[in-house]
């Protein structure tokens, strides 16, 4: 990582752009405690480590916009103090001198509908959907995806979207558990109520998108809460109709790399199809004195992360 960045200055090369990375910040005012594995998780630092990343962004002074890859606060943050919890995550993120685009998680659903959580995350939306895009350069399109489109979380009881996910979690997990992956085999194990499905009129969006953005000769990247190959995550994180997913974006050479969260380890995979997919490592997982956060250079031929403390540092190549 450190001879390619030496190499490109050497050159005299400098990114198009770069912009700042974080995922699964998870913060809540709890005790540390553990996951349902046993993994510690660490509350109240994560907190801190996202101070630490964004006065490292904004002493970057060229980082031209950060990217929030969801998970805002925790689940086990006691529902009195959600609404304040996830004010006080974003209100860290506007310190940052520049845009911070966000994109929902299951943790963030856990605490707030989607009514009240959108707003606060200032994701402009219609009916509740909290995909779009956005152009940082005329070279670069960034497609965020809602992973929770169709989801048992964070919709009304009674929403179509919400009534559409039991039941396929009811044909497809037999558990009364419905985030147990028990006696599910191998992929199967994704079909969990903590993950989720892009929905048919994103998939709509999502291939319209990816057609103007053939047209304009931009490279894109496609950003989503929930991973998308199985390469890069555990079997339980990916998102539910993945294939249908990928199915699209492989219709087209546009998308290059594709970026996310959840799975807390981090994954980097390349797809059949040249695609980078890399899962960002947790801010929430790092013991005090250890950091997770980084920043990505783009440049006509590669995105570049450069990774601080636990999140690890990547040199995604692809055809321009």
């Amino acid at each position: 990582m450190g001879s390619a960045n030496g190499l490109a200055s050497i050159q005299g090369k400098q990114p198009l752009f770069s912009f700042g990375v974080i995922s699964d910040v998870q913060y809540a005012d709890i005790p540390d405690g553990r996951s349902f594995i046993g993994v510690p998780r660490y509350y109240r630092h994560s907190l801190l480590i996202l101070q630490n990343a964004v006065q490292r962004w904004n002493n970057h002074q060229k980082l031209k916009f950060v990217i929030n890859f969801g998970d805002i606060v925790d689940g086990f943050c006691p529902k009195d103090q959600s609404l304040e919890a996830v004010k006080k995550v974003v209100n860290e993120f506007e310190k940052f001198n520049g845009p911070a685009y966000h994109m929902i998680g299951n943790h963030c659903l856990y605490n707030l509908p989607r009514h009240m959580l959108l707003p606060l995350l200032k994701i402009s939306s219609v009916d509740g959907r909290a995909y779009y895009d956005f152009s940082p350069t005329p070279e670069y399109r960034f497609v965020v995806l809602d992973g929770y489109d169709i989801s048992a979380i964070g919709w009304p009881h009674n929403h179509p979207n919400t009534l559409e996910a039991l039941k396929f979690l009811g044909e497809k997990n037999p558990n009364t558990e419905k985030n147990s992956p028990a006696g599910l085999v191998g992929l199967e194990r994704r079909f969990l109520m903590f993950n989720g499905a892009v929905g048919k009129e994103q998939i709509k969006w999502l291939d319209a998108v990816l057609q103007d953005a053939t047209k304009l000769n931009q490279k894109v990247v496609v950003c989503c809460h929930v991973p998308l190959d199985p390469g890069s995550a555990s079997p339980e994180a990916l998102l539910w109709n993945c294939n249908e997913v990928m199915d699209v974006i492989h219709r087209y050479n546009c998308v290059k790399v594709c970026l996310a969260g959840h799975d807390h380890q981090g994954g980097h995979s390349i797809d059949t199809h040249g695609i980078h997919h890399r899962v960002l490592e947790a801010a929430l997982e790092c013991p005090p004195g250890t950091d997770a956060f980084g920043h990505i250079d783009a440049y006509d031929d590669r995105l570049s992360l450069v990774g601080t403390g636990r999140m690890q540092s990547t040199d995604m190549c692809f055809t321009p």
